[in-house]
């Protein structure tokens, strides 16, 4: 069976939640794939993002990413090495170590964002401006499902 004839008998008995899921998913796998900057891992790219808001311990990084510490140390560590982010210690307690982006850092997550941009527009250009408007509003919709 081919993936388009698999999908289309899921369409006709998956609920509504399984299919977006799905859709969903997959979308984000192909994004982090297909648009990633060289340079940077899918997961290292998510700490820059992270940390474009600002200084965050690695503990926070952590627990934003639902990782042991551990984990995000090395994945912090090999940040650092490259040069797109740098440590300080916490002026407020001096147990702590903040992460923080560098200008290096802060170019990878643009261009990365860029890449993300255009492969989305290049996808989007192949449809018609129903499935467009269609698309519009339920990015729209996703937007308020997911706001915390």
């Amino acid at each position: 069976m081919t993936y388009a004839k698999y999908v289309e008998q899921r369409k006709k008995s998956a609920p509504l939640a399984v299919e977006l899921r799905m859709a969903v998913m997959r979308t984000s796998r192909r994004l982090r794939t297909e648009a990633t900057s060289e340079s940077v891992t899918p997961g290292q790219f998510t700490v820059l993002s992270i940390l474009s808001g600002g200084q965050q311990t690695l503990r926070q990084l952590a627990d934003w990413e639902h990782v042991q510490a551990p984990s995000m140390t090395r994945l912090v560590n090999s940040l650092e090495r490259e040069g797109l982010v740098r440590r300080q210690a916490d002026p407020s307690d001096g147990r702590q170590v903040l992460v923080e982006l560098t200008d290096a850092g802060s170019e990878v997550l643009r261009d990365t964002r860029q890449r993300r941009t255009e492969w989305l527009e290049r996808r989007l250009a192949g449809l018609s401006t129903e499935e467009r408007k269609v698309l519009r509003e339920a990015a729209g919709i996703l937007q308020r499902m997911s706001a915390k």
